[in-house]
């Protein structure tokens, strides 16, 4: 069955973008402040399901919690492993009646609510009780948001199967509010130069400690406003740059590093699967190239359905 490739105009449901984009900094945060640290800031990050995205099992409480946006209700679910539930709509509402809910929620279910109370990687950030404007909520652009990341999460894990190297899981980076797959040479990285707005440098240098080539998905309002795919290597190779990406209507983005891909060129294309999977392929062989990585002991052939594979 084909995934479906909704419109989701930025300009149309910025505001709505905004604050979910916050929200999910605050369920991240009590995710961060909860759990031991794993290597690149993989114990903070939120999952994809079937209808939103997820915590997965926090270790708080007496067994433990798990909190899930469900983006086709519309609403924050609170999970512990002790049988309690609770819950709360998501409509319109301010980012500090969002964080008390989520407060009362993760004590209702026996949990610890203490976390940082500002936003990351955002510049000129409020901190979230003292964000008392009113956010609107436009459900229909959010379940097309929704829908459009599940068709992407599809393609993501598909091109994650050929590699042998460490690679991360598909994961949603709340700081940045993108969906990311990141594959990584083996070798140690340069020291990365940090500062990056509300971000700690030794968080972004823990991250950056060896080498990558990272890609995903915005929905906007990072360093474009538009719905876009993304790719960039650290470090950077010599020719990166210039390396010539698949489809054409990919470029490189000078001033923040990166091979931008517009998300309405793969909507709008005969086959939006393959597409995406060729700027994934293109733009990862050339930093695999260019850095010199050892490609033979790192890649294998795609993976399939309920066959081993082959050694």
């Amino acid at each position: 069955m084909r995934a479906h490739w909704p419109e989701i105009p930025y300009v149309d449901w910025r505001e709505t973008c905004s604050a979910l984009h916050l929200y999910t900094q605050i369920v991240g945060k009590y995710r961060l402040a909860r759990t031991p640290w794993v290597n690149h800031s993989w114990h903070a990050t939120l999952y994809p399901t079937a209808r939103g995205f997820t915590t997965s099992l926090i270790p708080d409480g007496p067994v433990g919690i798990e909190i899930r946006f469900d983006l086709i209700d519309h609403k924050v679910v609170g999970e512990s492993g002790d049988g309690r539930r609770d819950s709360f709509a998501l409509g319109q509402m301010s980012v500090s009646e969002f964080h008390a809910r989520t407060i009362d929620l993760i004590a209702a279910l026996g949990g610890r609510p203490e976390f940082d109370g500002a936003p990351n990687e955002i510049a000129d950030a409020v901190p979230f009780v003292r964000d008392e404007a009113m956010r609107p909520y436009d459900a229909d652009a959010v379940r097309r948001f929704f829908e459009a990341s599940s068709a992407v999460t599809r393609v993501l894990q598909a091109f994650r199967t050929s590699y042998l190297g460490k690679v991360s899981p598909v994961h949603l980076f709340w700081g940045s509010f993108d969906l990311a797959v990141t594959r990584f040479s083996g070798r140690p990285a340069p020291l990365h130069p940090g500062g990056i707005p509300s971000l700690p440098d030794e968080v972004t240098r823990e991250a950056y400690s060896h080498e990558v080539s990272s890609a995903g998905f915005w929905p906007g309002g990072g360093p474009v406003d538009y719905a876009a795919f993304y790719s960039y290597a650290y470090p950077a190779p010599d020719g990166f740059a210039q390396a010539k990406a698949q489809p054409a209507s990919a470029r490189y983005d000078a001033a923040f590093g990166e091979f931008i891909l517009p998300y309405d060129e793969v909507r709008r294309s005969a086959d939006p699967e393959a597409t995406l999977m060729a700027f994934l392929e293109s733009t990862y062989r050339a930093a695999a190239d260019l850095g010199r990585w050892p490609v033979e002991a790192l890649e294998c052939a795609p993976g399939v359905p309920r066959r081993p594979r082959q050694l």
